[in-house]
C-alpha cells in the first residue's frame, strides 16, 4: 500500500529557452551591441548558443573583446533589452496553463536562472507569470562580478522554497531546463533535471549531460513531472 507523502513537490524552472522564447530579443540584441562597438557579429548559431549562459562569459569569446569593452557591450545590450526585448519575448505554448495546474495541485514553483535577478523579475512581470512562482532566483545584478554558476542559483531556489514550506519533511524537487548548465546545476544539488527540446541545446546535449528525460512540449513535460512524482512516492512507501 502506498502511504501519502508529507514531502512537498517542487519544480524549479530555467527561464530563457524554457519558460520564454527570447530568440529575437537576445540574439538580435547581442548582435546589435557588438556591431555598435565595432566588434564582429557571430553567426546565428553562435548567437543562439549565447542564450542561457551568463552573458558576460559568452561575450568574452567574441574576437576583439577586451576587459574595457565588455561592460560597455553588456550595458548597450541591457538598454535595448529593457526597452523592447522583454516585451518581444514569447511564453512557450502550454507553459502558462502548466504553471497554473501545478499551483492548483499545491506544487511549489521557482525560477532558477542565470539572468540577473532584477531582469528576471521584470521579464516575468511583463509576461504575466510572476504570480505563478513561490521564489525567483537569478544571478548577481552586477554582471562584472564573478558568476556563481547555476549550481549556486539552484541551491538558492531550493533554500527559498524550503523556507516557504517549513511544515513538510522536505522537498521532492526537480529542475526543468533547456541546457546542460541546468542538468549540471540540478545534479550538484542532488535533484533530477527534465530537459526541454524547444530551447537552445545542441543535438544530444541534454541526453549526454544526464537529463532524467527530454520532452518536446508542455504536455510531455506534465507527464514527465507526474512520472517522477510517482517514482518518489513509490520509493518513500518502501
Amino acid at each position: 500500500m502506498i502511504r501519502p507523502t508529507t514531502r512537498r513537490r517542487a519544480v524549479l524552472f530555467d527561464l530563457d529557452g524554457t519558460l520564454v522564447d527570447p530568440r529575437t530579443a537576445i540574439s538580435g540584441g547581442i548582435g546589435a551591441a557588438l556591431a555598435a562597438h565595432g566588434l564582429p557579429v557571430p553567426a546565428d548559431e553562435q548567437l543562439d548558443a549565447m542564450i542561457g549562459p551568463p552573458l558576460a562569459a559568452s561575450l568574452q569569446s567574441v574576437p576583439g573583446m577586451t576587459d574595457e569593452l565588455l561592460p560597455l557591450v553588456v550595458e548597450h545590450y541591457r538598454v535595448g533589452y529593457r526597452a523592447h526585448g522583454m516585451s518581444s519575448s514569447v511564453v512557450y505554448p502550454g507553459i502558462a496553463d502548466l504553471l497554473r495546474e501545478l499551483g492548483e495541485a499545491g506544487v511549489l514553483c521557482a525560477v532558477a536562472t542565470s539572468k540577473p535577478e532584477p531582469l528576471a523579475r521584470e521579464l516575468l512581470d511583463i509576461q504575466g507569470l510572476t504570480s505563478r512562482f513561490d521564489a525567483i532566483c537569478g544571478s548577481n545584478p552586477d554582471e562584472s562580478a564573478p558568476h556563481e554558476g547555476k549550481a549556486a542559483i539552484v541551491a538558492a531556489a531550493l533554500e527559498s522554497l524550503s523556507e516557504a514550506d517549513a511544515g513538510s519533511r522536505g522537498l521532492d524537487a526537480v529542475m526543468v531546463g533547456d541546457r546542460f548548465y541546468d542538468v549540471d546545476g540540478a545534479r550538484a544539488n542532488g535533484i533530477p533535471c527534465i530537459g526541454v527540446s524547444w530551447g537552445y541545446a545542441g543535438t544530444g546535449e541534454l541526453e549526454e549531460a544526464g537529463a532524467a528525460a527530454v520532452v518536446d512540449d508542455a504536455a510531455g513535460l506534465a507527464r514527465a513531472l507526474a512520472a517522477l512524482s510517482s517514482d518518489d512516492e513509490m520509493k518513500e512507501a518502501h
